[in-house]
This record gives C-alpha cells, structure tokens and sequence, in this order.
C-alpha cells in the first residue's frame, strides 16, 4: 500500500514538474496571451478555467483584473493552486458538473481537458449552462493522433504515437472543436492552429512516456522501446530532437 502511494505521489510530481516546464515555454506564454484576447473579457468580468491544473492561467487572469475561478478534479491540483495563485478563487470539480451557478461567467476556458473526455457534448452542455448570454468559450488542446516526431525508424514511431493515442479517452478531440462547438449551439466559432516545436531536452520527458505507455499497452517490445527511447535520449543531447505538436485553438459566444 505504502509503495503504491508513493508512487502515485512520483507520479504527480513528474506531471507537475513536465507542465512547468512546458507552462514556461515561450509558444506556450504567446498561446496562453492569445487565449485571453478571445475571451474579450471586461475589467472585473467572471472566468472559469477548466482544468486549471497548479493555476497559471487563472492566476495569470486574475493578475489581468477577471475574477478568475480554476476549477479541476484533482484536489492535490488545487490545494498547489491556491499555494502559487492565491489571487484567484479555486475550487474541486468536474468539467461535466462545474461548483458554478446558471450564468454565473462571462469566459470559459478549458486547456487541454476535452481529450480526457469520453462524452466532449456533456461538458459543453455545461460550459453553456454556467456562461451568461454573450460570453465566450475557449478551447486549446493537442490532436494526440498527430504528434510529428523525427526518428531513425518512422515505421515504430508511428506505431508508438498511435498507441499512445489509443490509449487516450478521446484523443481525437481537438479536431473536432469547430464541429464541437457548432453542434453544442454556439455562435461566430473560430479556429486557429498553432505548432508547438521543440528541439531541444525539454520535451524528452514526454517522448520517454509515450513510449512507456506503448510498451505498457503490448504494441511494441520493451527492447524496441529502449532503443527509441535511447536514441530520442541522443538527439536531445546532441541538439537534434525534433517534436512538432499542432495545437488547436477554437473559440466562439454564447447566444
């Protein structure tokens, strides 16, 4: 019992350290800017930021005079939140049953969520529900399917990054957000595709897991992995990685 808290303790901690580190990037700081000129918000206007994982964008909204609500499922998340980011106001819940009154924000903004997801219509149904009429919604997150990855053998790479995929509850989501958002009933919906690029070691964390996880799922061999991996170890020590991640930013109102 003790050796599997600690490691789902590790486990944490990794993913927090890896979304510092990617927080922090320069395409991630222009990415996060971006998504708040869409949400228009006037000086003092209410915003969720679904996900909100240790708080950066909620506490960055508040730093920008919105009354900022971070609201994620993980409550180790919110607890190092309300730590880093006590400007904003967090709080424990779902993405399909948001602790908000009916028109309670002006903004909704989920991050990276609506591929962890099984039913995306729920959680829209919801971001509806909670947004005042006129407000704005605004979705950013990876295709897991489309990671582009440079490596000496193309063939396991991209059996790698399928498996990964597969093992995703919706992993295909982020192409669908123009759709998405079409079908959930809101208006003037926009889309924009920004390429995340990285060349050096900073990324290797989540190549290495990905490769973990294919291992793990049975679609390549612990020798096949080691040998991915320990070239993708070389590439980044010798300034050759390459990683590019198409990243999906839509956005729209509420009637």
């Amino acid at each position: 019992m003790l050796a599997r808290m600690s490691k789902t303790t590790d486990s944490m901690e990794s993913l927090i350290q890896l979304l510092d580190v990617v927080d922090t990037l320069p395409g991630a700081t222009a990415l996060r800017a971006r998504s708040y000129e869409l949400l228009d918000l006037a000086e003092g206007s209410a915003v969720v930021d679904v996900g909100c994982g240790a708080g950066r964008a909620a506490g960055e909204l508040a730093q920008r005079g919105a009354r900022a609500i971070g609201v994620d499922v993980s409550e180790e998340m919110i607890a190092l939140a309300r730590h880093r980011w006590p400007q904003a106001d967090f709080r424990v819940g779902d993405a399909r049953e948001l602790p908000l009154k009916d028109g309670e924000v002006a903004g909704y903004r989920a991050e990276k969520v609506f591929h962890e997801l099984q039913d995306a219509a729920e959680a829209l149904a919801e971001a509806r529900r909670v947004l005042a009429p006129g407000g704005r919604i605004v979705l950013i997150g990876q295709d897991w399917d489309t990671f582009i990855i440079d490596s000496d053998d193309p063939a396991l790479t991209r059996t790698i990054v399928h498996a990964r995929a597969d093992l995703t509850p919706n992993p295909r989501a982020a192409r669908r957000y123009r759709n998405l958002l079409l079908e959930a009933g809101f208006e003037h919906v926009a889309l924009e595709v920004h390429t995340g690029v990285f060349t050096n070691g900073a990324m290797l964390p989540m190549l290495t897991g990905i490769a973990e996880a294919a291992r793990s799922a049975g679609a390549i061999t612990p020798a096949q992995e080691a040998s991915w991996v320990n070239e993708q170890r070389q590439r980044a020590q010798q300034g050759r990685m390459f990683l590019a991640v198409p990243i999906f930013l839509a956005s729209g109102g509420r009637p």
